[in-house]
């Protein structure tokens, strides 16, 4: 039987106090729908039954390179973790699994499953981490991991992520999500051709090691740590790296990791088209990796990238099925507030491409109706599906509005009772 962290009672009377006004906005919304011919329940199901991972780093306080501002009832350990991801989940219904950072979430495996499975929570796909140096390391990766010159360097971050895989084998994970700092920072400091050559190398290695069952990401990040070249800086060698390792491989896309100007919606169909779209980091950016909330600065972009995926969807292309998952960094909210409602604003997205008439759009492109075209998906996108959202979260058990019920069952003010007050402490995203 699953435990609850937050009261059931409580959810209960917080969604029938709301009952009345929701069932009349639903019915409300449904009869414009229709109108548009499209079924309101239908799309609620389909909302129901989509889902976002939560990365356990995400459930603490991030900061910025100069500074962190731990908040109450900071997680001690991954079974804090654990529990506050549960919270998130019972209110959203929309965040079953979590992916875990290695060796930051480092715990016996066992145990894992056991604390996950207390809360009907799984695990998503495992994060390696050869981005810094841990104790016990004999080597280090200041200068890189994967495509370091050194072959000891390489062979500790290859059995690194061996060892994430072995992890997740037994926690019941399908995936590896690999992401590494190495670049350089001067012009000349570092061979473009030989990094890239050991990088695919070491790869290689990581590869063989994957069960039948499983695929690994590959994440490319145009810059930092690396602030003059990125072994991995963008999609093209990231789809490189996908068809250079095999049918296993795929490209995972970070919406955060692209100049402000890049059109990731492209980039996305291009992937569908060839692929090799493994998933998705979900958050939002102003200036560059910036790990805002989903949806908080241009919620417009992550309804286009949605309109690719139901597009591919609707098309029914052969083995679609991307993985999703949240990468942010809370500097000044509670994290399972920021994490709650970037769940329901990729819900929210995902919804509102749902509502994309194809048939005018498919039209208005072939009829190079290019005004038509984008008004077809600004229709879509203006619809208020919050009554659909509602729903789904009620009919799942979830609370109609997360983060009042939140707030009112007072999750925070009670770990920050159990857990010690972290001090401040130096910079660091994560």
């Amino acid at each position: 039987m699953t435990e609850h962290i937050i009261d059931p009672g409580l959810l209960e009377r917080h969604n029938s106090e709301r009952m009345t006004e929701l069932e009349r906005d639903y019915d409300a919304l449904g009869e414009r729908l229709d109108r548009r011919g499209i079924p309101i329940d239908v799309i609620k199901e389909k909302v129901a039954a989509f889902a976002v991972a939560i990365p356990s780093w995400g459930v603490g306080t991030g900061g910025t390179r100069f500074a962190r501002f731990p908040g109450p009832g900071e997680p001690r350990d991954i079974f804090d973790k654990l529990q506050d991801c549960a919270a998130v989940h019972q209110l959203t219904r929309a965040t079953p699994t979590v992916s875990l950072h290695i060796p930051w979430d480092k715990a016996d495996p066992g145990r894992l499953k056991e604390e996950a499975g207390r809360f009907g929570l799984g695990f998503d796909a495992m994060n390696s981490n050869t981005f810094q140096d841990h104790p016990g390391n004999a080597r280090s990766y200041k200068f890189g991991s994967l495509s370091h010159t050194d072959a000891a360097t390489r062979r500790q971050a290859i059995d690194h992520n061996i060892e994430c895989i072995e992890i997740g084998k037994e926690i019941g994970s399908k995936a590896l999500t690999v992401w590494l700092a190495d670049g350089s920072n001067f012009p000349g400091q570092s061979n473009f051709t030989k990094a890239f050559e050991r990088y695919l190398a070491s790869m290689r290695e990581v590869y063989a090691a994957l069960p039948d069952d499983w695929r690994v990401f590959t994440e490319h990040k145009i810059y930092e740590p690396a602030f003059y070249s990125t072994v991995v800086q963008d999609w093209g060698t990231n789809y490189i790296i996908a068809r250079e390792l095999g049918e296993k491989a795929f490209c995972l896309v970070d919406l955060g990791h692209h100049a402000p100007t890049v059109n990731i919606e492209m980039i996305v169909a291009r992937l569908i088209q060839f692929g090799k779209l493994g998933g998705f980091h979900f958050n939002d950016s102003k200036y560059g990796d910036d790990d805002l909330d989903a949806g908080s600065v241009d919620p417009y972009r992550l309804f286009l990238v949605f309109n690719e995926l139901v597009d591919a969807e609707h098309r029914g292309v052969p083995g679609f099925a991307p993985a999703h998952m949240l990468d942010q960094s809370h500097n000044v909210s509670d994290p399972i507030e920021s994490l709650m409602l970037s769940a329901t604003e990729v819900q929210r997205a995902y919804a509102q491409a749902l509502l994309v008439d194809r048939a005018v759009l498919d039209a208005s492109q072939d009829a190079n109706d290019a005004l038509m075209a984008t008004q077809t998906l600004k229709e879509a996108f203006r619809t208020d599906v919050e009554p659909i959202l509602m729903m789904a979260r009620i009919k799942a058990g979830g609370a109609a509005d997360p983060l009042a019920a939140y707030r009112e069952c007072g999750y925070r003010r009670k770990v920050a009772e159990e857990r010690p007050a972290v001090a401040g402490a130096g910079g660091g995203i994560v």
